[in-house]
């Protein structure tokens, strides 16, 4: 299973194996997630990792 990692509404990054409907262009690029450091349901949107 492929892990995403996200950043919530409150600027914490973490990843997540469930990030659903990663496709979905015309939904947006947020998702509700529950974030494991404040432990309540934030929109999400996936992070691009930079390669140095």
């Amino acid at each position: 299973m492929e892990r995403t990692v996200v950043r919530c509404a409150d600027g914490h990054v973490f990843s997540t194996a469930s990030f659903p409907m990663q496709k979905a262009e015309r939904l947006g690029p947020g998702r509700l997630v529950r974030c494991p450091r404040c432990a309540r349901l934030r929109s999400a949107v996936p992070v691009t990792l930079q390669k140095y």
